[in-house]
């Protein structure tokens, strides 16, 4: 058969607790969600639906063509120009997804004899920009600034450090600044994804390069996504101008992918606009992340400090995290399941995201749940 050994994968999945299942949801769900990355809360909010309802009225279901074709719209140069000066940097450019947006920025800054430093922590998507980029890539340890300067003393080419700046399992963040340090002696530039820290650090929310002083430098690059803090969909690679001009000539994610949809061009920016206007969300969202792990780590659970608003509580094994997450949702608590492979240390966690909206009474239930559910 020609599609047999589909059958023995799924049957080892089985076997060792990781079958991964689609779980549609009700716009009208009355679940608490600790389980999304609507950072802010603002994928709902009126002015975000506003922003998305005027953009598909105005430009219409989708940007029907890439980017170099037709789909560019005002809106989208509109958002890039907002993003690059809220964020601080010279120049943005806007994709349909934050993973297509790393894909385009590792590729198209890791040319043929170039070296690529990753952290052995960093999210799937630049793992595999890695894989694609015609650079070599070296592992490094987590969160190691001296592993990544003795990578740089091994070589003479182009290199790029690749390291997300809020890691999307334990909620930790990079040490940023110490990072750059070992780039520019080195001379290696230096890609930080910002899918976590954008929104949540920073002076308002500008993200973590602002946070760590790095914004707008010449040797820096940052992705962000517009589906976690902004509530919306899409990715961006903010940089130099001179680096956004080489992605519109050589990033394949982008050159070859259809725009972004108006709508969610618009959601974004409107949800940028509004952030812009209530800074505090940003400080909120820090609050309710170390409330959250205050009261977890009370109760005598192993859960890790977060560094923004991911919180992370260790699970006993792949199948004690799933029954745990089962049975806080059926208790009315949806919390995120992270297991192998997606954990790149093979520990299973509940993940849960520390929302700016949450209200005491709504942290507290969740606290509650998640205690009385303990495996």
């Amino acid at each position: 058969m020609t599609f047999g050994w589909i059958d023995e994968q799924a049957e080892l999945r089985r076997r060792a607790g990781l079958v991964r299942t689609l779980r549609p949801r009700p716009a009208d769900s009355s679940l608490l969600d600790l389980a999304g990355n609507d950072y802010l809360g603002l994928a709902r909010h009126p002015e975000v639906v506003a922003g998305a309802a005027a953009a598909a009225q105005a430009w219409g279901g989708g940007a029907t063509g890439s980017r170099l074709v037709t789909g560019t719209t005002e809106l989208h140069t509109e958002l890039e120009r907002e993003l690059a000066a809220f964020c601080g940097f010279e120049a943005a450019l806007v994709f349909s997804s934050g993973y297509a947006a790393n894909l385009a920025a590792v590729t198209a800054l890791a040319p043929h004899g170039s070296l690529i430093v990753s952290d052995a922590g960093n999210h799937a998507s630049l793992i595999d920009g890695c894989r694609l980029a015609r650079g070599v890539t070296q592992v490094v340890a987590h969160a190691d600034p001296d592993g990544v300067r003795k990578a740089l003393d091994t070589h003479t080419g182009p290199a790029l450090v690749v390291s997300d700046t809020v890691f999307s399992v334990d909620g930790d963040a990079a040490p940023l600044a110490d990072l750059a340090e070992v780039c520019r002696e080195g001379g290696a530039g230096l890609l930080m994804d910002d899918a976590h820290g954008f929104g949540v650090l920073g002076e308002g929310g500008r993200g973590a390069p602002d946070a760590a002083g790095l914004s707008g430098a010449d040797d820096v690059v940052a992705t962000i996504t517009l589906s976690k803090s902004l509530g919306s969909q899409g990715g961006a690679v903010l940089g130099p101008a001179r680096v956004i001009d080489h992605l519109v000539n050589a990033a394949r994610t982008f050159i070859f992918d259809t725009g972004l949809a108006p709508a969610a061009a618009g959601a974004a920016l409107a949800a940028l606009r509004l952030l812009r206007r209530e800074p505090a969300r940003a400080a909120r969202a820090r609050a309710v992340a170390a409330e959250l792990y205050a009261r977890l780590t009370a109760t005598g659970l192993a859960a890790v400090r977060p560094d923004a608003a991911v919180v992370s509580v260790r699970a006993p094994s792949p199948e004690g995290a799933v029954r745990w997450a089962a049975d806080c949702r059926a208790a009315g608590l949806a919390v995120g399941c992270f297991r192998p492979p997606s954990v790149p240390d093979g520990v299973s966690r509940l993940r849960l995201t520390a929302r700016a909206d949450l209200s005491g009474a709504e942290i507290a239930c969740a606290v509650r749940v998640i205690g009385e559910a303990r495996p």
